[in-house]
């Protein structure tokens, strides 16, 4: 068994956004062409606490580098407050093979960055018009801080960050510290939503909200939104725009505001593509530049599973990691 910390996986992610970005790209079209097994989440929740929950998402990824596992993830928004990071994940990785556990991974990192590259696909694929110069940041917290870092590296003419959030304090430090990991950007803290989302055409949303509370009204004309935290939007809000989903089986579930757009309308018809087929080439999707277009991506377990098979093979070829021998039975 290869235990590899969270060290290891910052060693070996270390600027290679586009080998991420390539790398999820091709696991939606592996997602979209069939050749994956990703069942449904599974949620543990706690009686007296219903905000904080750890969820297992189980994927089988098929191709050339085949790659099996679970990832474990915990989700406490009151961490926060605490000084405390709110997610926390391990990915156990299994031999395709014979099924024994291979490897045991420290998955935080992974985890964002998956969820980055996947919004940062999108942002390339539904932003139109001229070069995207800024990008709207609502809740400044790790995940959009790795949001700017791929939409940076998929849209290299971008300029300016305009940022939010509830903690005045919290969006003034992100700017300062985003600032300092890019120069080349410029930094705006506002202090309205409002004002967030009238400031780009392109709107990243990453929260802990666990009920819609805003919609769309001051966005820009054909604005795309980046709807990483899926329960921040009504659901007007979702059946007023183009919707992009990475599963449209995942993403309408657990009360999400798809899945609540899917109770008010009784269907989906709402969804107008999945991101696989859009990376494919086959959704007949075609982009509307006075609607705003929502991506929704419910984290699929297969994009988790297939950068740490990459991570794990890139320890192995390093000698990174702690090998624990006796782990498993002779």
């Amino acid at each position: 068994m290869l235990i590899i910390g969270n060290r290891e996986v910052h060693r070996v992610l270390a600027d290679r956004e586009e080998d991420v970005l390539a790398l999820v790209g091709d696991t939606y079209r592996t997602h979209e062409a069939g050749r994956t097994a990703v069942p449904h989440s599974v949620f543990l929740r706690f009686p007296d606490r219903p905000r904080d929950r750890v969820i297992g998402l189980p994927a089988y990824v098929g191709g050339e580098r085949a790659a099996a596992g679970m990832k474990w993830i915990a989700s406490f928004p009151g961490n926060v407050a605490a000084g405390k990071e709110r997610a926390s994940a391990a990915i156990l990785l299994n031999s395709t093979e014979d099924g024994t556990p291979r490897a045991c991974v420290e998955a935080s990192v992974i985890s964002a960055r998956r969820t980055a590259a996947s919004a940062a696909l999108a942002a390339a694929r539904l932003v139109h018009g001229p070069a995207t110069r800024g990008i709207s940041l609502l809740g400044c917290g790790p995940i959009n801080r790795e949001v700017l870092r791929f939409v940076k590296a998929a849209l290299p003419s971008l300029r300016e960050v305009t940022v939010f959030d509830l903690d005045a304090e919290r969006a003034a430090e992100f700017a300062k510290s985003a600032g300092e990991d890019h120069p080349d950007l410029v930094f705006d803290v506002v202090g309205r939503v409002e004002d967030l989302l009238g400031a780009h055409r392109l709107v990243s949303l990453a929260t802990t909200a666990g009920e819609p509370h805003m919609d769309l009204s001051a966005c820009l004309p054909g604005a795309t939104v980046l709807h990483v935290s899926l329960r921040d939007l009504t659901v007007e809000s979702i059946l007023g725009a183009q919707n992009v989903v990475d599963d449209a089986d995942h993403v309408c579930r657990e009360r999400t505001s798809l899945h609540l757009a899917e109770q008010a309308t009784g269907g989906r018809e709402f969804i107008d593509a999945s991101i696989g087929a859009l990376l494919a080439g086959t959704a007949g999707f075609v982009r509307d530049p006075e609607r705003i277009a929502v991506f929704s991506p419910f984290g699929l377990g297969a994009l988790d599973i297939a950068l740490t098979r990459w991570v794990y093979d890139e320890c192995e070829r390093q000698g990174l990691g702690t090998r624990v021998e006796g782990f498993l039975p002779a």
